[in-house]
């Protein structure tokens, strides 16, 4: 509709123009330099349109070159762009080789290579070829020399999953010395070193790494696994773990699984009281089945009153198989052993699990009755492989068994 307007305007005034110029074409003299040029005005519009397009034609020639090299380069962008992604489907389908070949393929020019060359390494690696592997990542950080902490992670991760711990510490190693406090170092270092149970050089790095800018997931993760390994270490102190703990925010002090090993170091530091309380906090801010269990694995200096802390959670979560195994634990603890019992029957009745068999096993050892011990041994390790034979399974017991 536009263009119509134009072309229709153009029209109008070209009409009106070629009328005047009927009736009177005009005259016009250009002199310069001693000549003197005379002519029409239709001519000089002619001359001007005329020394316009000349113009455009010789700006056009003048940039056909440039033009032209800048369309070669997109082309081979979209090019290496699409064997990018045809090589990252072929990895992600399990065909490495082909997904190799495709990364590498024609990189001239692409401006993706130190990712291609990353992913080529990751392809190789996964064909079993450390050797092809490193070519690919010495290519890389040629390729971009200024990533070489990226290419020196990707190199440690691959180490690592090689099953290359040492060559994998001396790569992070590299990176410490030159980027001290590097979080990805940081935390494959503290990967590395729960993969070779090292716990003293774990916990030197575990204060550096609390306050390192990791994402709060894998932060979260990554120390829950590092204070798992902790777990009846004698030389990890109380001094140690606050230093772990305090400057981690608070956000992530609330994560179950952080608050759970914690408790069970403190525990184990002695604390049980402290530990008790911890986790009495958090499950007023929310209820949770781990941590529940986790009650029931701590000591505090009143056993009794830590069950009747249990107990009062029943009135609230009566049918919660997890809370009646902690309060049968307890039970125990106290040496009431009919309430364990009745507890103990209502878990299994709700939600049988190996560990709430074995701990009825144990309970009825105690108890004296070795064979229905055995049958709850055997029941609980068919859970855990069901083409074990032998016993025959108990069988869980009924509510109403529990309430018997």
């Amino acid at each position: 509709m536009r263009y119509g307007i134009w072309a229709l305007a153009a029209l109008v005034i070209g009409a009106f123009g070629a009328h005047f110029l009927l009736q009177d074409r005009g005259y016009v003299l250009i002199s310069f330099v001693g000549y003197n040029i005379e002519m029409s005005v239709p001519v000089l519009a002619l001359a001007l349109i005329l020394l316009y397009l000349a113009v455009r034609l010789v700006f056009r020639i003048w940039r056909a070159p440039r033009q032209l090299g800048q369309a070669i380069a997109d082309q081979r962008a979209r090019r290496a762009g699409t064997r990018l992604a045809r090589g990252l489907i072929h990895m992600s389908e399990g065909d490495f080789r082909r997904g190799e070949r495709l990364l590498t393929d024609g990189l001239k020019g692409s401006e993706t290579k130190l990712v291609n060359y990353l992913m080529a390494a990751r392809a190789a690696d996964a064909q079993g070829s450390p050797e092809r592997r490193d070519e690919w990542l010495n290519l890389a950080r040629e390729s971009e020399p200024k990533a070489w902490a990226a290419v020196l992670l990707t190199q440690a991760e691959l180490q690592l999953e090689a099953g290359e711990a040492g060559a994998a510490i001396g790569t992070l190693t590299r990176i410490e010395e030159r980027k001290p406090g590097h979080a990805g170092c940081l935390e494959l270092l503290a990967k590395t070193y729960i993969a070779l149970d090292k716990r003293d050089k774990l916990a030197e790095i575990l204060p550096r790494l609390a306050k390192s800018k990791l994402a709060p997931d894998k932060l979260a993760s990554i120390l829950a696994d590092a204070l798992e390994t902790m777990h009846d270490e004698p030389a990890f102190g109380l001094d140690a773990l606050k230093q772990v703990w305090s400057p981690l925010p608070m956000a992530l002090r609330r994560r179950p699984r952080l608050i759970r090993s914690r408790a069970l170091l403190l525990d184990q530091l002695g604390r049980g009281d402290e530990a008790v309380k911890t986790l009495t906090s958090a499950l007023k801010r929310g209820w949770d089945k781990n941590l529940i269990k986790t009650f029931g694995e701590v000591t505090a200096s009143n056993p009794l009153k830590q069950l009747q802390r249990a107990e009062a959670w029943l009135k609230q979560h009566g049918e919660d198989a997890a809370l009646l195994m902690t309060a049968a634990k307890l039970c125990m603890a106290n040496e009431l052993w009919g309430k364990a019992r009745s507890y103990l029957e209502s878990s299994i009745a709700i939600e049988p699990e190996p560990a709430s068999y074995a701990l009825y096993g144990e309970l009825l050892d105690k108890l004296g009755e070795a064979d229905a011990a055995a049958r709850a041994y055997q029941a609980g390790l068919r859970m855990v492989a069901p083409e074990v034979g032998g016993l025959p399974a108990l069988e869980a017991p009924t509510a109403q068994d529990a309430e018997a």
